[in-house]
């Protein structure tokens, strides 16, 4: 049997083994759907019969290419995610079959119509109003014009059984997937946060969704085995600074923030935004009467993105994650030019005001410039923490 730590290095390879993978999949007669973010409605797409991968866009290589086309002031994510398909340096965007874009920025949806030429892309317009009534009816069309189009470009019938199926199972992955993050409730944590963070990441590629769900399972069980025993990533008596950290798009940025921040004794324990504990912990309503696309259309209006406005439910959510986590500090991290989580930081900042919580911004690219400022004002953070114990 695996180790533990084997078991974590296979996650945090999972997004490098699944290139060939996903070579295997086209090559069996497998059809891929690529996506950028978390509202792209996984029950439909899997309802299809497609294999759902998220789209490479983590690396500063390809934004110089994607500069030929795109303008230099936009948001590395988006410059990165565009360069990776022009180059055709992505297998995951090269092998997709269709690739689903959501309208969460200006910048994402003028990048479609660009990507649109390189690849066969369908865009869901996302509705920015929070408030369900006003939105869910054009949410609803949204998602519903999405399976047509699946429908007719794969020639399948997506069948209401087919997605009530695909809520049980995806509810299922995120109860698992929630299991992660409480980890970090521990005192001290039974998990660090570069390793979650790398669970997180690299169960995207890893295709198999029953195998993956079982190994996934055997190491959080582990993990709170290995704490109750007194071998979990910190000693029982350690007291390191608790952190929460913000933000969105950060894959790109994690050696030098995420793995920087434990690196010099904080304890990430759980993380907010769209990939965080609320997306986690909200599921689909499993109905045998309602319409299985309305119960997905009022699951992910709740996604906490910076893109709604006014965005009211993110910061009582964050408030709620700080008293939970018992969090000491919150490192809220935005890449340059995205401007909704970029003007959101100030209300983020506000709310730790309120909850008495010490408030680091961090904004920054995927160049590598800015590593050593980062590291000084983190470990500044975390000097102030332990001064206020």
């Amino acid at each position: 049997m695996m180790t533990l730590p084997e078991r974590f290095n296979e996650f945090a390879e999972a997004r490098r083994n699944g290139f060939l993978k996903v070579m295997e999949l086209k090559e069996s007669g497998a059809n891929i759907c690529g996506s950028f973010c978390q509202y792209a409605p996984a029950e439909v797409i899997y309802a299809a019969g497609l294999y759902k991968v998220g789209l490479c866009g983590k690396s500063n290589d390809p934004i110089a290419t994607a500069e030929t086309h795109l303008p230099a002031n936009l948001c590395p994510l988006i410059k990165s995610s565009y360069g990776h398909a022009l180059e055709q340096s992505c297998p995951y965007a090269y092998f997709s079959d269709i690739v689903v874009g959501e309208t969460t920025c200006d910048g994402k949806k003028k990048m479609y119509e660009m990507l649109g030429k390189l690849k066969p892309m369908q865009v869901i317009h996302l509705p920015n109003v929070p408030e369900e009534e006003r939105s869910l009816e054009a949410w609803s069309m949204e998602i519903k014009h999405f399976k047509e189009g699946l429908e007719e470009r794969f020639d399948v019938e997506i069948t209401d059984e087919k997605l009530r199926e695909e809520i049980k199972w995806c509810n299922k992955e995120r109860i698992q997937a929630a299991r992660i993050y409480e980890l970090g409730k521990y005192d001290p944590p039974a998990i660090t946060g570069l390793d979650m963070r790398n669970i997180m990441d690299g169960e995207q590629y890893m295709f198999d969704r029953y195998e993956k769900y079982e190994k996934l399972k055997q190491i959080l069980d582990e993990c709170v085995e290995k704490w109750e025993n007194g071998n979990g990533p910190y000693k029982p008596n350690e007291k390191p600074p608790r952190i929460l950290v913000s933000g969105a798009g950060l894959g790109g940025v994690v050696n030098k923030t995420i793995a920087v921040i434990e690196e010099l004794g904080g304890a990430i324990v759980c993380y907010e935004g769209c990939s965080g504990i609320v997306s986690r912990r909200r599921l689909v309503e499993e109905s045998e009467d309602k319409d299985p696309i309305t119960c997905i259309a009022e699951k992910y209006l709740e996604v906490p993105c910076a893109v709604m406005s006014p965005n009211h439910k993110r910061m009582e959510q964050v408030a709620a994650t700080i008293e939970e986590w018992k969090i000491e500090g919150l490192i809220n991290i935005t890449l340059h030019s995205c401007l909704p989580f970029g003007v959101e930081s100030c209300n983020i900042e506000k709310v730790c005001k309120k909850c008495d919580t010490p408030y680091l911004h961090i904004e920054t690219d995927f160049s590598k410039g800015d590593e050593g400022q980062i590291r000084t004002r983190i470990e500044a953070f975390l000097e102030l923490i332990m001064q206020r114990r």
